[in-house]
């Protein structure tokens, strides 16, 4: 099984993906860990996406690209895998086929996450955490509020949000996602691989949709 799990920020792909490794012995493949490993390997690639990286720029498709071939190039590259958030843009979805078609693994799914907006937006923007290094609790407003508002439960230390957890933050991942997805649902839909599965729910729940529509594959 080889699938890729497409979504908005937060709607919880990552997490999916764990449980189909876990479960199902799929390889999870995030480009964010591919990323640091490349960097941290020191590779040709890897020294690319360091120098956009330390000078706050964004890492570009070419080099996401190329980080993403060098994993299959090599001997020991999945055979089975769940790509968590690859490709973002049909540039990206372009250069993937072509990897998969070098060594033969083609698709056989992309699940889509569905999940409003506005409740995007209230689960992200609702997480909290202690920054206490001995600590790293955290809260969500909604769901697991902490006793004294603002005050982390296990040491008293202040709560902190998350650049990336702010409102405005939120929105604008938001934007970026539909820009870069507005070309990319419908060139997967086109060759027959989308499959949607609601995002709003619980997280077994979910997988259970999700193991149900790969299943059918």
């Amino acid at each position: 099984m080889r699938v890729i799990l497409l979504g908005p920020p937060g709607c919880g792909k990552g997490t999916q993906a764990k449980l189909l490794s876990k479960r199902l012995g799929l390889e999870h493949i995030g480009t964010g860990d591919l990323l640091r490993s490349a960097i941290r390997q020191g590779t040709v690639v890897g020294m690319k996406a360091r120098t956009a990286v330390e000078s706050g720029q964004l890492v570009s498709d070419e080099v996401v690209n190329e980080i993403v071939a060098e994993r299959f190039a090599r001997i020991d590259r999945p055979q089975r895998f769940a790509m968590d958030g690859y490709p973002r843009t049909v540039m990206q979805a372009r250069s993937f086929d072509a990897v998969l078609r070098v060594y033969a693994l083609p698709l056989d799914a992309v699940v889509l996450f569905k999940l409003e907006d506005e409740h995007i937006i209230a689960r992200l923007s609702g997480r909290w955490s202690c920054p206490s290094p001995g600590c790293k609790a955290t809260y969500h407003n909604a769901s697991y509020p902490p006793r004294q508002h603002g005050f982390c439960d296990d040491c008293g230390t202040n709560l902190v949000q998350r650049e990336d957890d702010r409102e405005s933050t939120v929105r604008a991942r938001l934007v970026v996602y539909h820009r870069d997805t507005a070309e990319l649902i419908p060139y997967y839909k086109g060759m027959g691989l989308l499959r949607d599965i609601d995002g709003q729910g619980e997280i077994e729940t979910i997988f259970q949709q999700t193991k149900k529509v790969l299943e059918s594959c």
